[in-house]
Order: C-alpha cells, then structure tokens, then sequence
C-alpha cells in the first residue's frame, strides 16, 4: 500500500490545501514554496525506510554516538512541473545526486496517448537507491515508462516515486507495472478527467508553478 501523508493530521494538511486552493494558487512563489514544504515533509518520511550505521561524533565535550544513512539516494524528477517538489527533497538530502528528464505526451487523433522520452541527464545509479520525484501522479504512464528506462540501463537497488497528489487510476498502474516500487504522495483522488486531469486535483502545476505553456 502506498504511504499516504494526509491520512495522519499534520501542518502538511494546510500546505496541501493552499495548493490546492484556486485563489492562493494564483501567488506563483506561494504555490511554488508549498509543493517545496511538502517536498520536505515527503523527503523526511522516505529516510525512514533507508539503513542506518553508527557514527561516532566528536562535540565540544566528548563523543556522541549518531546512526546516519549509510549512503545517499539519487533524486529524478521529470520536468518542469515537479521541479519545486524536488527543491524541497534536495533540502533534506543535500549530498544527493539528482537526475533530470523531459517526457510528454504524444496525442493521437484518436485521443489516447504514448509517452515519448526525449531526453535524461542522471549520474550512475548502480546500485543505489532512486527516488523518483513529480508532483502529479495522473495515469502513470509517465513515471513507469520513465522508471523502466532507468532500470534497463542501471541496476537499482529501491525504487521510491514520490508525488504530491496521485489519482487511484495512477496508483493501481504504478503498482502492476512496478511492483516492487515503494508510492509516498500526500493525498489519493478517485478521479480523472477524459483528459487525465485529476478531479478534484489542483489543476496543471507546471502552468500554475512557472506560467502557461504555448
């Protein structure tokens, strides 16, 4: 089952809702710092389930033993939308590396689509962890096409997809095609548009984060 952020009552809730919000919406540095907070939020929960050592810290008045993560994860994002998202996992993971994508949708005249990647930037993955970052999670074609690409080049030790709102539909499709990947988002809806909109949604956060596309 996926790790669902506002299942559990937190301040996460009201960043939620103000980007959901149609009138705050229109702060774009507002709207933007929202999805950062809760890129944080998601961040420090996903370090739970990382490995731990001991070390051995030297303070002013002796020594403290600490357990830190053994190693860092890789950070992906497919751009543009899910790029303040991401901000805010880089402010928890600073040594992280991250990995850059552009993907889009090819509409047919029948109006189904296909997922065409035009383009990824990533350090080596082997054998490391990949946290996969967008802040819609809408059919999920996009993050499972992106992720299998991923793993036919590297052998990836956790696959983690991170968004901030997922439709029930992009759950279910994430979880047969990738089953052995862990979901984290911070709330479910149940439905989508003809267009694959998620309803209720927060509209189009690409548009909404850095202005509308022509």
């Amino acid at each position: 089952m996926p790790f669902i952020l506002n299942k559990t009552d937190s301040i996460a809730n009201l960043f939620l809702a103000e980007l959901r919000d149609a009138a705050i919406q229109q702060d774009r540095g507002r709207f933007r710092r929202n999805q950062q907070k809760l890129g944080t939020i998601l961040a420090y929960e996903i370090s739970k389930s990382f490995r731990y050592e001991a070390k051995d810290v030297q303070t002013p008045l002796g020594t403290a033993s600490i357990n830190v993560p053994t190693a860092q994860p890789v950070l992906a994002t497919i751009l543009r939308a899910g790029l303040p998202f991401h901000q805010g996992f880089m402010d928890v993971f600073e040594q992280a590396d991250s990995a850059f994508i552009t993907a889009c949708r090819k509409t047919k005249k029948s109006g189904s689509f296909t997922i065409q990647v035009d383009h990824i930037s990533t350090p080596d993955i082997n054998g490391r962890a990949l946290i996969m970052i967008d802040t819609m999670l809408a059919t999920g074609q996009s993050v499972v096409r992106v992720c299998k690409e991923l793993m036919a080049q590297y052998k990836i030790t956790e696959l983690h997809l991170a968004a901030v709102i997922a439709s029930a539909e992009g759950v279910a499709h994430v979880r047969a095609n990738l089953p052995k990947a862990k979901i984290w988002v911070c709330a479910v809806d149940e439905e989508m548009t003809s267009k694959s909109y998620i309803v209720p949604g927060l509209g189009d956060a690409g548009d909404l984060a850095f202005g509308e596309k022509v």
